[in-house]
């Protein structure tokens, strides 16, 4: 039995010698002890909550009177009159950025730098908020949560080629966000989540994003008057020209829940029965919420089959309906179905961005699911957290799990005001720790984009020569318009070397490229030739022989007149199910597009040609849906159902002046009608209620005298 009173002394001990992160520990801990055993607070815990920091656990009603008012000194208005209290770590990295400072933040998962930025906008009223995230779930996450709170003042952009407003807040990944350099003149706070994205050193798998990052800070950090990065578990931060006059706040030892570990491996050493028994046996006893990270798809796998085979379908009516839909509009025989029946879903980066979102929606409802099993998407997909987090792989793809990225995986235990206590439960051995010191060398590949008079004092004598040598080569290939279209940002990739390749095979053989215009024909026998041409700069990168990708290429151009299930009949000789749809799908509209764009840039600069293949680059972007449809998947509107409002004449998604704005305009003014439609299921209606959750203003509105 816990002496609450002994507890405390211990816990003030700690406190009076500066053990704070210590003392926090034992306080959350014995906060969660309150709140299982549904104790009110004393006025000493209290006390001591005020002490530590942590502000929003206070209980005002059982508190003295000085820690009541620190609990209202520090109630900011984070939107629309929703007042939170900051703890006070928040409340030190907001009143920098309010005084005018740029701040790069390195702290935990559970500290709330959400908060900070809703708060910035609700006290300062800025004009432009330029939001960076690293994936589309995080971007639809985070236009979620400011749409409910601004989109009464200012225009939420997530999507290209947007009209701009008086007031803007943009959010997207840095890809997209490379489209707007040009069209905003000015940034009041540049902020950058996930900043350490921009270190090839920490994303070598993901290098080609590293540079994409690179380039958006480089590129929109000059016009912002403020920049705010963020990022989990970075100790200490090289010199480099990407965080030049900011300061550096490191904070990961301000903790708001407590990570419980249990390392299981210890006992299990490599006997993949014994491990798969115990996972098992967390499963079975605790019944909560639980991410398991599986680290690579077959170990995805591997945990789903496990699941499957020992546990029944749960006699769960949502469970089912999601299931049956799935059968419906993806696959019949799709092992997602069977284990989302068993209270488990998945996550990772292949899956349709809306199936994702979905799945996360129902991981946070009570009655939906209790698992969801992952790659290293969820840690920078989604700001989810759960009770209970496994640790089944350390691996991270085929690369061995790091430090960095495990500390940031089990630091989705525990939520504040939902878990005080995050279990962890880790099944393998995890990496070696270490401090993780974050550098951003200045990298090669973006030098033909960089004027090296003004970054002189970051550059080195060679890469100054390279540019100079580059820009050479690139002259005498593309001619003077060269210049003309780096200040543009006419160019997709960041790779120096394959824009080299592509102009000089258009140089030395621009009879291979006769006919581009074929591209625009609807018929896709045109396509082959040209295709297989284009694909021919990036070998191996389309995860299918060349032949299956131009046949699959030209399947998906039915992408908006058939079903998926009929999609995957006519793929069924090529040899593609429904998991290799998603990831061939996702390479049409990223990879393909991003080529051909630049083919066609280079095609026109140095030719001459008026050929404009930009309406067959368009369809490519959006996996040959309607430009609407497949933005609206991001706000987590699936296209079946978008395919159901358009036949009936509730939105005609085929309108080319229709904008993703306007279409938001008609559905939130058809709302009641929608949802008492006859012609959606019931699982349509509960996506249709997630969706409007998504893009309706909250009427939240409180009293502000107390701030």
């Amino acid at each position: 039995m816990t002496d609450v009173f002994l507890e405390c002394q211990e816990i003030n001990e700690l406190l009076e010698t500066q053990n704070e992160a210590q003392a926090r520990n034992k306080l959350i801990k014995l906060l969660d002890h309150h709140e299982k055993e549904n104790i009110p607070y004393s006025e000493l815990l209290n006390h001591l909550i005020r002490k530590a920091g942590l502000y929003p656990y206070l209980q005002p009603e059982s508190a003295r009177w000085d820690d009541q008012f620190v609990y209202e000194a520090f109630k900011v208005d984070t939107g629309r009159g929703d007042i939170k209290t900051l703890h006070r770590e928040q409340s030190h990295v907001l009143k920098r950025i309010i005084e005018g400072q740029s701040v790069a933040i390195s702290a935990p998962t559970s500290f709330g730098k959400s908060f900070i930025i809703d708060s910035f906008i609700a006290l300062k009223s800025p004009k432009t908020i330029v939001i960076i995230v690293p994936t589309i779930a995080l971007m639809d996450e985070t236009r979620r949560r400011l749409y409910k709170k601004f989109s009464d003042k200012y225009k939420i952009i997530t999507t290209t080629e947007a009209v701009l407003s008086e007031n803007n807040i943009f959010i997207f990944p840095q890809e997209r966000a490379l489209h707007y350099v040009d069209k905003i003149e000015a940034i009041d706070l540049l902020i950058v989540d996930e900043f350490y994205k921009a270190s090839i050193s920490l994303e070598k798998s993901n290098k080609d994003r590293s540079l994409s990052l690179i380039r958006a800070i480089m590129k929109l950090g000059e016009k912002a008057a403020q920049r705010y990065f963020l990022a989990p578990n970075i100790k200490e931060i090289e010199n480099n020209a990407f965080t030049q006059g900011m300061d550096f706040v490191e904070m990961l030892d301000f903790n708001t829940v407590f990570l419980e570990k249990h390392d299981l491996y210890t006992e299990i050493g490599k006997d993949i029965e014994k491990k798969k028994s115990a996972l098992l046996e967390i499963l079975r006893r605790d019944v909560c919420k639980t991410l398991i990270y599986a680290g690579t798809y077959v170990d995805i796998d591997r945990v789903a089959t496990l699941i499957q085979s020992n546990y029944p379908a749960k006699q769960n009516a949502l469970l089912e309906n999601c299931a049956k839909w799935l059968e419906e509009h993806y696959d019949a025989n799709w092992g997602l179905a069977q284990l989302i029946r068993r209270g488990t879903g998945v996550h990772n980066g292949r899956l349709h961005r809306a199936l994702s979102q979905i799945q996360v929606h129902l991981f946070e409802e009570e009655n939906g699911l209790d698992n969801i099993v992952s790659t290293s998407s969820i840690i920078e997909g989604v700001n989810t957290s759960a009770e209970n987090v496994i640790v089944w792989r350390n691996k991270n793809g085929s690369s061995k799990l790091t430090d960095f990225s495990y500390k940031n995986i089990i630091g989705r235990g525990g939520r504040m005001f939902r878990h005080f206590i995050g279990r962890i439960y880790i099944l393998e051995a995890p990496p070696t720790e270490e401090n993780t010191k974050l550098d951003i060398p200045f990298p090669d590949n973006i030098l033909m984009e960089v004027d090296e008079t003004k970054l002189k004092t970051v550059l080195s004598e060679e890469q100054i020569k390279k540019i100079i040598l580059h820009r050479q080569e690139m002259k005498q290939l593309i001619g003077s318009t060269f210049e003309k279209l780096l200040k543009e940002n006419a160019f997709q990739t960041t790779d120096i070397e394959l824009i080299k390749k592509i102009a000089t095979d258009i140089k030395t053989d621009p009879d291979k490229w006769n006919g581009l215009s074929f591209l625009n024909s609807d018929d896709p026998a045109q396509w082959d030739r040209l295709l297989y041409a284009a694909m021919g700069f990036q070998a191996g990168d389309w995860d299918i022989e060349y032949r299956k990708f131009v046949a699959f290429v030209k399947a998906l151009s039915r992408n908006w007149s058939e079903s998926i299930p009929e999609l995957l009949d006519d793929l069924a000789e090529q040899d593609i199910d429904i998991e290799k749809f998603f990831t061939l799908e996702k390479n049409v509209s990223y990879k393909l597009s991003a080529l051909m764009s630049d083919i066609s840039v280079l095609h026109r600069a140095i030719l001459g040609s008026s050929v404009d293949i930009s309406p067959f680059i368009s369809k490519l972007s959006h996996a040959f849906l309607p430009s609407v449809v497949f933005q609206l998947e991001e706000y987590g509107l699936p296209r079946m159902i978008s395919k159901k409002l358009h036949e009936h004449k509730v939105i005609n998604f085929l309108d080319r002046d229709l904008t993703v704005h306007t279409a938001i305009e008609t559905l939130n003014k058809n709302k009641v009608s929608i949802l008492e439609a006859s012609y959606l299921d019931e699982f349509d209606r509960y996506i249709m209620e997630y969706f409007y959750d998504g893009i309706t203003l909250s009427s939240v509105k409180q009293s502000l005298k107390s701030v």
